[in-house]
Protein backbone atom coordinates (compact mmCIF):
# COMPACT_ATOMS: atom_id res chain seq x y z
CA UNK A 1 0.00 0.00 0.00
CA UNK A 2 2.57 2.82 0.58
CA UNK A 3 3.53 2.67 -3.20
CA UNK A 4 -0.13 4.00 -4.16
CA UNK A 5 -1.05 6.98 -5.29
CA UNK A 6 -1.12 9.52 -2.59
CA UNK A 7 -4.66 10.53 -3.53
CA UNK A 8 -5.76 6.70 -3.62
CA UNK A 9 -3.45 5.39 -0.47
CA UNK A 10 -6.49 4.82 2.39
CA UNK A 11 -6.17 6.72 5.51
CA UNK A 12 -7.87 6.44 8.94
CA UNK A 13 -9.34 9.71 9.63
CA UNK A 14 -12.06 8.63 12.43
CA UNK A 15 -13.04 6.46 15.46
CA UNK A 16 -15.52 6.10 17.81
CA UNK A 17 -17.45 4.25 20.24
CA UNK A 18 -19.91 3.93 22.39
CA UNK A 19 -19.94 3.63 26.18
CA UNK A 20 -18.45 0.36 26.77
CA UNK A 21 -20.58 -1.62 29.95
CA UNK A 22 -20.58 -4.90 31.13
CA UNK A 23 -23.03 -7.44 29.53
CA UNK A 24 -26.14 -6.71 30.26
CA UNK A 25 -25.54 -3.45 31.32
CA UNK A 26 -26.98 -1.52 27.94
CA UNK A 27 -30.04 -4.32 28.06
CA UNK A 28 -32.21 -1.31 28.21
CA UNK A 29 -30.88 0.00 24.66
CA UNK A 30 -31.40 -1.49 21.52
CA UNK A 31 -28.19 -2.75 19.58
CA UNK A 32 -29.16 -0.71 16.70
CA UNK A 33 -28.79 2.42 19.08
CA UNK A 34 -25.10 1.85 20.23
CA UNK A 35 -24.12 1.17 16.40
CA UNK A 36 -25.53 4.39 15.54
CA UNK A 37 -24.00 6.18 18.65
CA UNK A 38 -20.64 4.92 17.76
CA UNK A 39 -20.80 5.75 14.19
CA UNK A 40 -21.89 9.21 14.87
CA UNK A 41 -19.31 9.81 17.35
CA UNK A 42 -16.64 8.37 14.63
CA UNK A 43 -18.30 10.65 12.31
CA UNK A 44 -17.60 14.07 14.41
CA UNK A 45 -14.38 13.07 14.96
CA UNK A 46 -13.20 12.70 11.05
CA UNK A 47 -15.01 16.04 10.82
CA UNK A 48 -17.61 14.85 8.17
CA UNK A 49 -21.90 14.49 8.46
CA UNK A 50 -22.63 10.65 9.16
CA UNK A 51 -25.12 10.79 6.08
CA UNK A 52 -21.89 11.23 4.08
CA UNK A 53 -20.81 7.85 4.77
CA UNK A 54 -21.47 5.40 1.43
CA UNK A 55 -19.89 2.03 2.12
CA UNK A 56 -20.54 0.28 5.42
CA UNK A 57 -18.47 -3.21 6.45
CA UNK A 58 -18.69 -5.56 9.40
CA UNK A 59 -17.76 -9.23 10.37
CA UNK A 60 -18.98 -12.51 11.98
CA UNK A 61 -22.52 -12.04 14.09
CA UNK A 62 -22.97 -8.80 13.63
CA UNK A 63 -27.08 -8.17 13.30
CA UNK A 64 -27.37 -4.63 12.26
CA UNK A 65 -27.45 -5.08 8.13
CA UNK A 66 -25.94 -1.75 6.09
CA UNK A 67 -29.45 -1.00 4.84
CA UNK A 68 -30.70 -0.47 8.33
CA UNK A 69 -27.40 1.27 9.75
CA UNK A 70 -27.46 3.85 5.88
CA UNK A 71 -31.19 4.31 6.81
CA UNK A 72 -31.07 5.41 10.43
CA UNK A 73 -27.91 7.50 9.36
CA UNK A 74 -29.89 9.19 6.24
CA UNK A 75 -27.35 8.51 4.43
CA UNK A 76 -29.14 9.65 0.69
CA UNK A 77 -26.47 6.58 -1.05
CA UNK A 78 -25.11 3.20 -0.29
CA UNK A 79 -22.05 2.16 -2.58
CA UNK A 80 -20.32 -0.40 -0.80
CA UNK A 81 -21.48 -3.31 1.65
CA UNK A 82 -19.85 -6.51 2.72
CA UNK A 83 -18.90 -8.48 5.42
CA UNK A 84 -15.64 -10.78 6.47
CA UNK A 85 -16.86 -14.50 8.20
CA UNK A 86 -15.88 -15.50 10.92
CA UNK A 87 -16.00 -13.21 14.30
CA UNK A 88 -12.50 -12.24 16.27
CA UNK A 89 -10.53 -14.79 13.91
CA UNK A 90 -10.83 -12.51 10.64
CA UNK A 91 -13.42 -9.27 11.39
CA UNK A 92 -11.98 -6.87 13.34
CA UNK A 93 -8.79 -6.31 11.06
CA UNK A 94 -10.40 -7.58 7.98
CA UNK A 95 -13.40 -5.23 7.95
CA UNK A 96 -10.89 -2.31 8.28
CA UNK A 97 -9.53 -3.67 5.26
CA UNK A 98 -12.70 -4.15 3.30
CA UNK A 99 -12.85 -0.59 3.86
CA UNK A 100 -10.34 0.38 2.70
CA UNK A 101 -10.15 -1.39 -0.24
CA UNK A 102 -13.64 0.02 -1.26
CA UNK A 103 -12.14 3.68 -1.05
CA UNK A 104 -9.06 2.92 -2.71
CA UNK A 105 -11.11 1.63 -5.62
CA UNK A 106 -13.21 4.03 -5.68
CA UNK A 107 -16.50 2.05 -4.63
CA UNK A 108 -17.14 4.82 -1.78
CA UNK A 109 -16.04 7.86 -0.73
CA UNK A 110 -16.07 7.97 3.06
CA UNK A 111 -16.35 4.15 4.21
CA UNK A 112 -17.23 3.01 8.22
CA UNK A 113 -15.87 -0.61 9.53
CA UNK A 114 -18.33 -1.25 12.49
CA UNK A 115 -19.23 -3.58 15.41
CA UNK A 116 -21.78 -3.98 17.63
CA UNK A 117 -22.40 -6.39 20.68
CA UNK A 118 -26.38 -5.94 22.95
CA UNK A 119 -26.29 -9.21 24.58
CA UNK A 120 -29.55 -9.81 26.32
CA UNK A 121 -30.76 -12.71 28.51
CA UNK A 122 -32.54 -14.05 25.01
CA UNK A 123 -28.87 -14.52 23.82
CA UNK A 124 -26.57 -16.92 23.52
CA UNK A 125 -23.10 -15.77 25.36
CA UNK A 126 -20.13 -16.06 23.35
CA UNK A 127 -17.93 -17.87 25.86
CA UNK A 128 -21.10 -20.74 25.64
CA UNK A 129 -21.17 -23.97 23.60
CA UNK A 130 -22.43 -23.68 19.58
CA UNK A 131 -23.37 -26.78 18.32
CA UNK A 132 -21.72 -26.18 14.84
CA UNK A 133 -20.99 -29.15 12.61
CA UNK A 134 -17.38 -29.25 13.38
CA UNK A 135 -17.85 -27.86 16.74
CA UNK A 136 -21.01 -29.81 17.64
CA UNK A 137 -20.21 -33.34 15.84
CA UNK A 138 -16.10 -33.89 16.01
CA UNK A 139 -15.07 -31.65 18.81
CA UNK A 140 -17.59 -32.04 21.34
CA UNK A 141 -17.45 -35.24 22.32
CA UNK A 142 -14.19 -34.91 23.58
CA UNK A 143 -15.39 -32.10 26.04
CA UNK A 144 -14.33 -29.02 23.85
CA UNK A 145 -17.28 -26.95 24.48
CA UNK A 146 -16.52 -23.07 24.69
CA UNK A 147 -13.86 -20.89 23.00
CA UNK A 148 -11.78 -21.50 26.26
CA UNK A 149 -11.48 -25.45 26.03
CA UNK A 150 -10.50 -25.19 22.56
CA UNK A 151 -7.91 -22.42 22.46
CA UNK A 152 -6.56 -24.23 26.35
CA UNK A 153 -5.31 -27.39 24.54
CA UNK A 154 -3.35 -25.52 21.59
CA UNK A 155 -1.90 -22.66 24.33
CA UNK A 156 -0.91 -26.07 26.62
CA UNK A 157 1.28 -27.38 23.68
CA UNK A 158 2.84 -24.48 23.49
CA UNK A 159 3.71 -23.82 26.78
CA UNK A 160 5.30 -27.23 26.68
CA UNK A 161 6.71 -26.72 23.47
CA UNK A 162 8.50 -23.07 24.33
CA UNK A 163 8.56 -23.18 28.44
CA UNK A 164 5.94 -20.40 29.00
CA UNK A 165 4.51 -20.90 32.71
CA UNK A 166 1.84 -19.73 34.92
CA UNK A 167 3.67 -16.34 35.85
CA UNK A 168 3.85 -15.35 31.87
CA UNK A 169 -0.25 -15.11 32.06
CA UNK A 170 -0.18 -13.30 35.44
CA UNK A 171 2.27 -10.72 34.14
CA UNK A 172 -0.10 -10.64 30.72
CA UNK A 173 -3.31 -10.38 32.88
CA UNK A 174 -2.14 -7.75 35.32
CA UNK A 175 -0.13 -5.33 32.49
CA UNK A 176 -3.56 -5.37 30.75
CA UNK A 177 -5.36 -4.40 34.07
CA UNK A 178 -2.71 -2.07 34.70
CA UNK A 179 -3.48 -0.30 31.20
CA UNK A 180 -7.09 0.02 31.54
CA UNK A 181 -6.56 2.45 34.99
CA UNK A 182 -5.76 5.53 33.09
CA UNK A 183 -8.53 4.75 30.35
CA UNK A 184 -11.68 6.32 31.26
CA UNK A 185 -13.41 4.07 28.77
CA UNK A 186 -12.44 0.68 29.97
CA UNK A 187 -14.73 -1.40 31.61
CA UNK A 188 -12.22 -2.40 34.58
CA UNK A 189 -10.95 0.96 35.49
CA UNK A 190 -11.08 1.48 38.65
CA UNK A 191 -10.51 -2.63 39.73
CA UNK A 192 -6.74 -3.28 39.65
CA UNK A 193 -5.24 -6.53 39.34
CA UNK A 194 -2.24 -8.13 41.58
CA UNK A 195 -0.58 -10.87 40.60
CA UNK A 196 -2.19 -12.35 44.30
CA UNK A 197 -5.35 -11.87 42.86
CA UNK A 198 -4.19 -13.56 39.44
CA UNK A 199 -3.48 -16.81 40.77
CA UNK A 200 -5.99 -16.78 43.64
CA UNK A 201 -8.76 -16.55 40.76
CA UNK A 202 -10.48 -20.01 40.03
CA UNK A 203 -9.40 -22.54 37.10
CA UNK A 204 -11.69 -22.28 34.17
CA UNK A 205 -9.59 -24.42 31.74
CA UNK A 206 -6.37 -25.59 32.33
CA UNK A 207 -3.95 -23.55 32.24
CA UNK A 208 -6.45 -20.70 31.58
CA UNK A 209 -7.47 -18.95 35.19
CA UNK A 210 -10.81 -16.63 35.57
CA UNK A 211 -8.49 -13.44 34.71
CA UNK A 212 -6.88 -15.17 31.18
CA UNK A 213 -10.40 -14.64 29.80
CA UNK A 214 -11.52 -11.70 27.93
CA UNK A 215 -14.57 -9.99 28.93
CA UNK A 216 -17.91 -10.16 27.84
CA UNK A 217 -19.17 -6.01 26.81
CA UNK A 218 -21.85 -4.62 25.50
CA UNK A 219 -21.48 -1.87 23.69
CA UNK A 220 -20.36 -0.76 19.79
CA UNK A 221 -17.22 0.69 17.70
CA UNK A 222 -16.43 2.34 14.46
CA UNK A 223 -13.97 3.54 12.27
CA UNK A 224 -13.83 5.67 9.24
CA UNK A 225 -11.76 4.99 6.12
CA UNK A 226 -11.50 7.49 2.96
CA UNK A 227 -8.64 8.33 0.66
CA UNK A 228 -5.79 10.55 1.28
CA UNK A 229 -7.53 12.88 -1.48
CA UNK A 230 -10.51 13.44 0.38
CA UNK A 231 -8.78 13.41 4.16
CA UNK A 232 -6.51 16.35 2.79
CA UNK A 233 -9.76 18.55 2.64
CA UNK A 234 -10.82 17.33 6.25
CA UNK A 235 -7.95 19.15 8.06
CA UNK A 236 -8.06 16.52 10.17
CA UNK A 237 -4.95 13.72 11.51
CA UNK A 238 -5.17 10.84 8.97
CA UNK A 239 -4.00 7.84 9.84
CA UNK A 240 -2.47 5.58 6.54
CA UNK A 241 -2.85 2.02 6.36
CA UNK A 242 0.31 0.64 5.24
CA UNK A 243 -0.73 -2.78 5.46
CA UNK A 244 -4.00 -4.94 5.55
CA UNK A 245 -4.57 -8.81 5.17
CA UNK A 246 -5.92 -11.72 5.18
CA UNK A 247 -4.47 -15.31 5.44
CA UNK A 248 -4.85 -18.94 6.55
CA UNK A 249 -2.81 -21.80 7.15
CA UNK A 250 -3.88 -25.32 6.09
CA UNK A 251 -6.52 -27.17 7.74
CA UNK A 252 -7.38 -24.30 10.51
CA UNK A 253 -11.30 -25.18 9.68
CA UNK A 254 -13.83 -23.26 11.99
CA UNK A 255 -14.11 -22.67 15.39
CA UNK A 256 -12.03 -21.06 17.86
CA UNK A 257 -9.06 -22.74 17.55
CA UNK A 258 -10.09 -24.71 14.24
CA UNK A 259 -10.69 -28.37 14.23
CA UNK A 260 -7.85 -29.61 16.06
CA UNK A 261 -6.85 -31.16 12.85
CA UNK A 262 -4.37 -28.63 11.85
CA UNK A 263 -0.96 -29.71 11.07
CA UNK A 264 1.49 -30.61 13.85
CA UNK A 265 3.95 -27.74 13.57
CA UNK A 266 1.08 -25.14 13.35
CA UNK A 267 -0.67 -26.68 16.51
CA UNK A 268 0.77 -23.95 18.88
CA UNK A 269 0.03 -21.00 17.26
CA UNK A 270 -2.54 -18.95 16.38
CA UNK A 271 -2.73 -19.42 12.48
CA UNK A 272 -1.15 -16.32 11.77
CA UNK A 273 2.07 -17.04 10.25
CA UNK A 274 0.73 -16.44 6.43
CA UNK A 275 -0.52 -12.65 7.09
CA UNK A 276 2.13 -12.20 9.12
CA UNK A 277 4.37 -12.43 5.90
CA UNK A 278 1.54 -10.68 4.12
CA UNK A 279 1.99 -7.78 5.99
CA UNK A 280 5.83 -7.16 6.10
CA UNK A 281 5.76 -8.11 2.41
CA UNK A 282 3.01 -5.25 1.76
CA UNK A 283 4.34 -2.97 4.43
CA UNK A 284 7.98 -3.32 3.36
CA UNK A 285 8.07 -3.50 7.01
CA UNK A 286 9.98 -5.87 9.29
CA UNK A 287 8.99 -6.96 13.13
CA UNK A 288 11.88 -4.49 14.56
CA UNK A 289 9.83 -1.66 12.51
CA UNK A 290 6.74 -2.48 14.69
CA UNK A 291 6.59 0.37 17.61
CA UNK A 292 3.25 -0.89 20.00
CA UNK A 293 1.03 -3.41 18.79
CA UNK A 294 -2.56 -4.36 19.72
CA UNK A 295 -2.99 -8.12 19.99
CA UNK A 296 -6.12 -9.82 20.09
CA UNK A 297 -6.52 -10.97 23.43
CA UNK A 298 -9.39 -13.65 23.72
CA UNK A 299 -7.17 -15.97 26.37
CA UNK A 300 -3.73 -14.28 27.76
CA UNK A 301 -2.15 -17.34 26.07
CA UNK A 302 -2.98 -15.69 22.67
CA UNK A 303 -0.47 -13.01 23.23
CA UNK A 304 3.10 -15.30 23.50
CA UNK A 305 1.89 -17.07 20.64
CA UNK A 306 0.98 -13.62 18.66
CA UNK A 307 4.52 -12.64 19.28
CA UNK A 308 5.92 -15.58 17.69
CA UNK A 309 3.27 -15.54 14.62
CA UNK A 310 4.50 -11.73 14.02
CA UNK A 311 7.87 -12.28 14.78
CA UNK A 312 8.02 -10.23 17.20
CA UNK A 313 10.79 -12.52 19.13
CA UNK A 314 11.99 -15.37 18.03
CA UNK A 315 10.89 -19.09 18.20
CA UNK A 316 10.96 -20.02 21.86
CA UNK A 317 11.79 -16.47 23.22
CA UNK A 318 8.06 -15.45 24.51
CA UNK A 319 9.12 -16.33 27.50
CA UNK A 320 12.34 -14.22 28.06
CA UNK A 321 10.37 -11.50 26.18
CA UNK A 322 7.44 -11.43 28.65
CA UNK A 323 10.03 -11.82 31.67
CA UNK A 324 11.94 -8.74 30.40
CA UNK A 325 9.38 -6.39 30.73
CA UNK A 326 9.47 -5.67 27.03
CA UNK A 327 5.49 -5.49 26.94
CA UNK A 328 4.61 -2.74 29.57
CA UNK A 329 4.40 0.83 29.07
CA UNK A 330 8.24 1.96 28.56
CA UNK A 331 9.31 -1.25 27.17
CA UNK A 332 10.50 -2.12 23.80
CA UNK A 333 7.27 -2.85 22.99
CA UNK A 334 4.05 -1.96 24.45
CA UNK A 335 0.80 -4.08 24.48
CA UNK A 336 -2.92 -3.56 24.58
CA UNK A 337 -2.21 -0.49 25.76
CA UNK A 338 -6.41 1.19 26.42
CA UNK A 339 -6.50 -2.27 28.16
CA UNK A 340 -7.24 -4.66 25.26
CA UNK A 341 -10.45 -7.17 25.55
CA UNK A 342 -8.72 -8.13 28.65
CA UNK A 343 -9.67 -5.30 30.66
CA UNK A 344 -11.11 -2.11 28.10
CA UNK A 345 -13.91 -4.34 26.04
CA UNK A 346 -14.77 -6.95 24.55
CA UNK A 347 -16.05 -5.96 20.81
CA UNK A 348 -14.43 -8.94 19.01
CA UNK A 349 -11.28 -6.72 18.45
CA UNK A 350 -12.54 -3.48 16.54
CA UNK A 351 -11.69 -1.57 19.65
CA UNK A 352 -8.18 -3.01 19.35
CA UNK A 353 -7.90 -0.82 16.03
CA UNK A 354 -9.54 2.59 18.14
CA UNK A 355 -6.60 2.11 20.32
CA UNK A 356 -3.77 1.35 17.49
CA UNK A 357 -5.45 4.94 15.67
CA UNK A 358 -4.87 6.93 18.99
CA UNK A 359 -1.27 5.81 19.40
CA UNK A 360 -0.76 6.72 15.50
CA UNK A 361 -2.27 9.90 16.17
CA UNK A 362 -0.18 10.75 19.79
CA UNK A 363 -3.66 10.48 21.71
CA UNK A 364 -3.78 7.40 23.57
CA UNK A 365 -4.58 7.47 27.20
CA UNK A 366 -1.09 5.56 27.82
CA UNK A 367 0.87 7.05 24.60
CA UNK A 368 4.08 5.29 23.65
CA UNK A 369 6.48 7.68 22.39
CA UNK A 370 7.41 8.49 18.58
CA UNK A 371 5.01 5.65 17.29
CA UNK A 372 5.82 5.14 13.85
CA UNK A 373 4.01 1.81 13.03
CA UNK A 374 1.17 0.10 14.81
CA UNK A 375 0.20 -3.39 14.12
CA UNK A 376 -2.93 -4.47 14.93
CA UNK A 377 -3.97 -8.64 14.77
CA UNK A 378 -7.22 -10.75 14.29
CA UNK A 379 -8.51 -13.77 16.65
CA UNK A 380 -7.04 -16.64 18.12
CA UNK A 381 -7.11 -19.35 15.70
CA UNK A 382 -9.36 -21.28 13.71
CA UNK A 383 -10.32 -19.89 10.00
CA UNK A 384 -8.43 -16.77 8.30
CA UNK A 385 -6.99 -14.31 9.90
CA UNK A 386 -6.12 -10.54 9.65
CA UNK A 387 -4.18 -7.95 10.68
CA UNK A 388 -3.06 -3.99 9.98
CA UNK A 389 -0.03 -2.05 10.40
CA UNK A 390 -1.48 1.41 10.69
CA UNK A 391 1.73 4.67 9.99
CA UNK A 392 2.14 7.81 11.99
CA UNK A 393 -0.90 10.13 11.95
CA UNK A 394 -0.41 13.17 9.11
Amino acid sequence: MPDWPRRLQPVIVGVGESEYRKRGGHSDTPELTLCIDAIRKAAVDAGIEARQLDGFSSFGFEKNEPAVVQTALAAPAQRFASIVWGAGGGGCSGSVMLAAMSVATGQSQFAVAYRSICQGDGQQRYGQFRDRPLWGSYVGPFGLMSPGLMTSLTYRRFMHERGTGSAHLAELATNSRANAQVNPRAVMRGKPLSTDDYFASRMIADPFRLYDCCLETDGACAVIVTTREHADKLGRPAVPILAAAQASGERWSLGPMGSHNMPLADYPTINSREVAKAIYAQSGLTPVDIDVAQLYDAFSGLIPMALEDYGLCEQGGAAAMIESGALRQGGRLPVNTAGGMHSEAYLHGLNLVIEAVRQARGDSTMQVPNVRHSLVTSGGGGGHKSALILGAAA
